[in-house]
């Protein structure tokens, strides 16, 4: 494949529909009453495999011949490639080799073993992969399948926005996550294919933005280092094929820091209780960023939905803590028979719910004068902590906050 075509976009449709499902778009009354546009998903969190990526793999392994499937497949990936490869080689009857950093979480690695794949762990990121895993590809004669730098796996992906426009036709902007960029190269181009004035927003993590990096200085750049929660997108170097096709079909980048992706976790999970992997969020977590956009239809790529519960718990209890609804305050009271549980009866008067305690006696050399107590508690929000927070101080107890805590809001 030299080029990317309509044609061939909707051949890979064909291909594709043999093995993925359409994944419908899901209206957001939320996001859309928070932004002022019409918002719907695009829930590939909910594709065969947890993640888009099938697509790309599935219609890419359609094109090899038999011969270079029957000499074995080989990737590597962060995890969703991996299970798509995994899943796709799998039903042509080819062995597939995975090669997936350390760093990848569980629930990757053992659907991707599920699948039957042989998964090799090698290094901290996906550039390490890599390596190691075209080297193997040399040394042991297995064919590689790219999992973005690769105009048939682009294409295969593209196979979203033709589902998106069948679905909504009149739609104004979609959103998609970037990592090296085969998904965002796909998805631009067979949108603008099919309606030029469509405009796509391509949305990076702060800490792995190599394809902005690449765009502002003309050249394929390779970041120093990546640090982002969003492990699908910790690329440090995007695809050079796809780069000038980026700089062609997508119109902006837009980036996001780890924070943002925590509180749309949890707002995705209260308002829609659907679980989506922090790389998934990318396009989520972008819609804050078009303030000036409104009265738009526009459509967010859930890129996808693997993630370990370890993970999960701990992105949600983050998530609570930047909207306020666990905090810690510091207090000052006697050390007297009864002062905590005078304190503890003013907390669930105010109906805050103590979570944890800790009572430092030694802050103060006269502990009848004041000993410290550190009271980590949930509230219902911004409004109701301040609330306690006031009355505590109007009682005397001269309340402080505890660590990093704030409020995130459209």
């Amino acid at each position: 494949m030299q080029q990317l075509s309509l044609e061939k976009f909707q051949e890979a449709s064909q291909v594709v529909s043999q093995i993925a499902h359409e994944t419908n778009l899901v209206y957001s009354e939320y996001y859309s009453e928070l932004s002022g546009n019409e918002i719907y998903f695009k829930p590939e969190n909910l594709q065969y495999t947890g993640s888009y990526k099938l697509r790309g793999a599935y219609y890419k392994i359609s094109t090899l011949t038999e011969e270079e499937k029957a000499r074995g497949l080989i990737t590597a990936s962060a995890g969703n490639h991996a299970q798509g490869v995994a899943y796709a080689a799998r039903a042509f009857g080819a062995p597939a080799t995975i090669v997936m950093p350390v760093t990848t979480p569980l629930i990757k690695v053992n659907r991707t073993k599920k699948y039957g794949a042989n998964v090799i762990l090698h290094g901290d990121v996906y550039d390490d992969a890599y390596e190691y895993a075209r080297q193997l590809s040399e040394e042991q004669g297995l064919t590689f399948v790219h999992p973005f730098n690769d105009l048939a796996v682009a294409t295969g992906q593209g196979t979203i926005a033709l589902e998106i426009l069948r679905e909504l036709p009149d739609a104004d902007y979609i959103l998609v996550p970037m990592g090296g960029g085969g998904l965002s190269t796909g998805v631009a181009a067979a949108a603008k294919m099919l309606n030029p004035d469509i405009i796509v927003v391509g949305v990076e993590p702060a800490g792995a933005n190599c394809i902005q990096q690449s765009l502002r200085q003309g050249k394929v750049v390779t970041l120093p280092h990546v640090n982002t929660i969003a492990d699908g997108t910790a690329v440090k170097t995007p695809g050079d094929k796809l780069l000038p096709l980026i700089s062609q079909y997508v119109d902006e980048i837009i980036t996001v820091e780890d924070s943002e992706l925590v509180v749309a976790f949890l707002e995705m999970m209260e308002n829609h209780k659907l679980v989506v992997e922090n790389s998934g969020l990318l396009s989520v977590a972008a819609l804050r960023h078009l303030k000036r956009v409104k009265g738009k239809k526009i459509v967010s790529v859930l890129s996808g939905g693997n993630m370990d519960v370890v993970t999960m718990a701990s992105v949600v209890q983050s998530g609570l803590i930047l909207r306020d609804r666990i905090f810690t305050v510091s207090v000052l009271l006697p050390d007297k028979p009864g002062a905590l549980a005078k304190v503890a009866d003013l907390i669930g008067e105010l109906q805050g719910s103590i979570i944890k305690l800790d009572h430092n006696q030694f802050i103060n050399m006269n502990r009848s004068e004041s000993v410290e107590l550190r009271i980590t508690l949930e509230a219902f929000g911004t409004d109701h902590k301040n609330q306690i927070v006031r009355t505590l101080d109007e009682k005397g107890y001269r309340p402080k906050l505890v660590g990093t805590t704030g409020t995130y809001s459209m």
